[in-house]
């Protein structure tokens, strides 16, 4: 297979067991599964799971032969990078050199940041230039343990873009810092900014690490599943595979439906037969 298919973990209900989860995500198709670290309390604390916690994960993992693969590390829209409250930032940096140390014990070869510099706080050129010295310091610990960071493109206007992504990557222009952008909030931008989508994701070129295949409408962000929005994935899809890249995670949300299973079976069978069109 020239692509490799992960599933977003919010997919699935949250009070699944691991086994469960991979089990699920395995029979649907999926070649990975991408774990959260959020900002609640709850995910937050695996990034303080004991060496015997992460063992066990491990051996569910070789028991199942189901990976986790990447993370999305959202837990910085709380705690952000760039907050005028310094024990907000110490606390992210903490975050940032946590979550790598997890991605490094797991096999985990791609971190997905979420691309805000405040979040709860307004934007300025203070938070901006904040944003940038911790974002320096993370790619610096990220870089020695070999694990790969990828802005994911949000919905706000600080990041919402590839472009404005790549701005941060050129500024601190390492090997481990890239683009994991999300085409549900690009298609948003495109529409918002009357832009191409595919001339913003050919600002990435080189920079891409992986993208995230997202349904979505002008105004919403997430709750959808594939074929409720109006994002072009025929034609997003065939300029990925232009431009050589070969790893994808379906991202959408458990909404408390109880035929979960039939959902994720539809929504991987969804990007799979649009990948089938030019990965073949």
């Amino acid at each position: 297979m020239k692509y490799q298919l992960g599933l977003y973990e919010k997919a699935l209900p949250s009070n699944l067991t691991w086994e469960e989860k991979f089990n699920i995500a395995k029979s649907a198709g999926y070649d990975f599964l991408e774990i959260s670290i959020d900002e609640t309390d709850e995910k937050l604390s695996r990034l303080d799971w004991t060496k015997e916690e992460i063992n066990s994960l491990i051996s569910i993992m070789q028991k199942t032969d189901f990976p986790i693969r990447s993370m999305c590390l959202s837990g910085h829209r709380k705690y952000p990078l760039g907050s005028l409250n310094e024990q907000t930032r110490l606390r992210s940096i903490m975050i940032a050199e946590k979550a790598i140390n997890l991605a490094d014990k797991l096999g985990i070869r791609i971190i997905q940041l979420a691309g805000y510099d405040v979040y709860y706080e307004k934007s300025n050129d203070e938070t901006k230039k904040l944003f940038e010295v911790n974002l320096r310091k993370m790619v610096e610990m990220a870089s020695a343990k070999g694990i790969l960071l990828g802005f994911e493109t949000m919905e706000t206007e600080f990041m919402d873009t590839v472009s404005k992504a790549m701005e941060y990557v050129e500024k601190i222009n390492s090997p481990y810092l890239g683009v994991y952008p999300d085409c549900g909030n690009l298609n948003n931008a495109a529409i918002k900014y009357d832009r191409d989508i595919l001339d913003d994701i050919d600002a990435g070129v080189g920079k891409i690490l992986a993208f995230h295949i997202k349904e979505t409408v002008p105004g919403k962000y997430r709750d959808m599943h594939f074929g409720e929005g109006d994002v072009d994935f025929d034609k997003i899809c065939k300029k990925l595979y232009e431009l050589k890249i070969n790893r994808f995670v379906t991202e959408f949300w458990h909404l408390g439906e109880d035929n979960y299973i039939e959902i994720v079976n539809e929504q991987c069978k969804f990007a799979k037969n649009v990948l089938a069109k030019y990965y073949n």
